[in-house]
């Protein structure tokens, strides 16, 4: 049931926005719209309103916005040619079809604006606790013991490069905007005993410059298909030990996965209150192809608070985690493009569906951040240069507006087929590696 309403949450409402927004570009410029269906295929049901009938079809994939007199060559245009009529698409300057293609991705990328927008201003910005602790060092990491930085468990940070009392939130923002190689300016104290140090910064993801984040060893999320999922980890899961060597802190257990050489591990996990024990063996290239880092496929646990914002603040907090997403998504299609990440790491309809179950399964603002990522994702790829996605329609109205003149039908319906072969093989692909993700004997 988590898996059904994730779908009509996520895709549903995702497509539907989309389709909106090309329904809104073309009635602003005065187009007709027959129809406005979620999914593909057959018609289930659906009511007529003035011009349009909108409708819900059978294959919940997708769905289209069919405009009266499209280009005959779309897959969407349905059976009726253009016949010049004013209110028909393709009787409409080339600039003007391409702001309806555009205005799809264009609201997809809004949208979790005021999504998350919405969400901040009824619930709050939601934090991770152990971020607004003081920074307290727990316990130092072997590679970045007191001989290297002076540091001592028990030490609390008084000053960090000027910021006083600071939280573990400031302190990563300031250590990570420090050069590798240079220092950061630190006083603590620690029994009554104040010390000021200049504390080394370097780029080893080992090196935890105030030693381990106080953050628990407690499995928030397993990826299908990966060690972790094949040893039988889960989520809910606390890591106990690793190799007999007691795990307190969540970098520990990251450290000890890292630090592995590819050996399979045998870990101690605390699970409903018994203790089951489990051998891991760590694989490089989960992330990226190129990756080094040996993991395994696991996501911490996060506590979270929330602090309370006016209208500006959930604005300003939307926009910049809206602003976090696109540039990763744009980071990962240029990675896949340079070969950094595998097309076997996409999901497709599968793997989405299933963590949209999960979403469901953790909450509100599991759901919403699910939501906006989709959103974000479905904007950025659709404006891929690709035939028959709405950047393919934006590129074609391009080189027709260079030339000056129309491209025959036959070369539009050439260019439409090569795109849709390439995505049909590019989905049959990805939903095969989600499959055998899912299967228990893959490896």
């Amino acid at each position: 049931m988590n898996t059904i309403i994730g779908m009509v949450l996520v895709l549903g409402v995702i497509i539907l926005v989309h389709e909106w927004g090309h329904f809104i570009a073309a009635r602003f410029f005065g187009v007709r719209v027959d129809v406005f269906s979620i999914g593909f295929g057959p018609r289930l049901f659906g009511m007529k309103r003035g011009a349009t009938d909108w409708r819900v079809s059978a294959l919940p994939l997708g769905g289209y916005v069919r405009m009266a007199g499209q280009d005959i060559s779309d897959i969407d245009s349905g059976e009726k040619a253009p016949t010049g009529s004013p209110d028909e698409l393709m009787s409409k300057k080339r600039w003007q079809r391409a702001v309806i293609s555009f205005a799809g991705p264009a609201v997809n990328l809004i949208f979790p604006i005021v999504l998350l927008g919405g969400y901040y201003i009824i619930s709050g910005v939601p934090y991770a606790t152990f971020e607004r602790k003081p920074v307290v060092v727990n316990e130092l990491s072997p590679t970045h013991s007191e001989a290297v930085n002076g540091l001592q468990a028990g030490d609390t940070v008084i000053s960090l490069n000027g910021t006083k009392n600071p939280n573990w939130d400031q302190a990563a923002k300031i250590v990570s905007s420090t050069d590798p190689g240079g220092t950061v300016s630190v006083d603590v104290e620690n029994g009554g005993t104040s010390r000021h140090l200049a504390v080394p910064v370097t780029n080893d993801p080992k090196a935890h410059v105030f030693g381990y984040l106080p953050l628990l060893p407690m499995i928030g999320e397993v990826a299908p298909g990966t060690p972790a999922s094949h040893a039988g980890l889960q989520a809910g899961d606390v890591i106990r030990a690793v190799d007999g060597h007691r795990i307190v802190y969540w970098d520990e257990f990251v450290d000890q996965v890292r630090g592995s050489g590819g050996k399979t591990l045998q870990v101690e996990v605390g699970r409903k209150g018994q203790t089951v024990s489990l051998a891991i063996t760590p694989k490089q290239g989960l992330g990226e192809a190129t990756d080094k880092n040996f993991q395994i496929g696991v996501a911490p646990h996060f506590d979270y608070a929330y602090e309370r914002v006016g209208p500006a603040g959930a604005l300003r907090e939307a926009t910049m985690r809206t602003r976090e997403y696109v540039l990763g998504t744009f980071g990962v299609v240029g990675k896949l493009f340079s070969g950094r990440v595998s097309v076997k790491q996409l999901q497709s309809v599968v793997g989405i569906s299933r963590v949209a179950g999960q979403a469901v399964a953790e909450g509100a603002w599991a759901v919403i951040t699910f939501m906006a990522l989709i959103s974000v994702n479905l904007g950025i790829l659709n404006l891929l240069p690709i035939p028959i996605l709405d950047g393919g329609h934006i590129l074609l109205l391009s080189l027709e507006g260079i030339r000056r003149r129309d491209f025959s039908l036959a070369f539009k319906e050439r260019f439409i087929q090569v795109g849709l072969v390439f995505l049909l093989v590019l989905f049959a692909y990805v939903m095969y590696n989600d499959v055998v993700r899912l299967l228990p004997s893959h490896s």
